[in-house]
């Protein structure tokens, strides 16, 4: 039986996982109900990996790790990325997933030149997101959760670029008419972009965020949810 496999980068801090959960618990909950089974991977922790023929679909999760890392685990993610999207398996690459799929694909992933991004900040919508089936029912700006320092520099020559933000040139991405690569996070909601905010609040004052600032203007980003719930019925499709 195929499953829908989400493939678990990392993981949060204690102190937000005792609060909220993880990764893997939040884009569960974001997918909503779904006819296709799901099953989690910790790829971390040496989780054998599927081969396309037994994907329905497949969410690469964010991560603490930095994808230039070069980590064992992550090396093997990376190799196997290509054989699931060119068999045409439905993918979605959230943050670090989004900037490995872009490095198996052929772009180049390194420290964003302008530092980090976090905090509910604006993105916005291209034309090549007419009929996208991950963002057609979305407006052509809305809000997101963000929270990265390596960003996808460059992009894979056969990728389509969708959306951009003020801060981060490539939000997202498409391979072919099944993969998608989205550098925000859907999965979050204000209360876990705030917690993020105020455990890294020290790191942040140190680059020179004002973190009463970024607190304030923490919102819901219940558009941005959608894109979730939008690759759940693409995996059902």
């Amino acid at each position: 039986m195929k499953r829908l496999y989400i493939i678990k980068a990392g993981t949060t801090y204690p102190v937000i996982k005792e609060r909220f959960g993880d990764f893997d618990t939040w884009t569960l909950q974001g997918l909503g109900k779904t006819k296709t089974e799901a099953r989690v991977l910790d790829a971390v922790s040496g989780a054998a990996l599927p081969i396309a023929a037994d994907c329905a679909g497949v969410i690469l999760t964010g991560s603490h790790s930095m994808v230039t890392d070069d980590l064992p685990w992550s090396v093997e993610l990376e190799e196997w990325i290509p054989s699931v999207v060119e068999a045409g398996v439905p993918f979605l690459g959230i943050c670090y997933g989004h900037q490995l799929l872009a490095r198996a694909a052929g772009g180049e992933v390194g420290f964003h030149p302008r530092g980090m991004e976090i905090g509910t900040v604006e993105i916005g919508l291209l034309p090549d997101c007419a009929g996208d089936p991950l963002f057609r029912s979305l407006p052509q700006q809305f809000s997101v959760h963000a929270a990265h320092s390596q960003t996808v520099l460059r992009l894979p020559r056969r990728a389509v670029r969708l959306a951009v933000g003020g801060h981060e040139p490539n939000h997202a991405f498409r391979i072919g008419g099944n993969a998608w690569g989205i550098q925000f996070h859907p999965e979050y909601d204000a209360a876990i972009m705030r917690s993020y905010i105020a455990k890294l609040a020290d790191e942040l004052v140190s680059a020179g965020f004002d973190v009463r600032e970024l607190l304030d203007a923490v919102a819901e980003t219940p558009l941005a949810a959608r894109t979730l719930r939008n690759f759940a019925r693409i995996v059902e499709n």
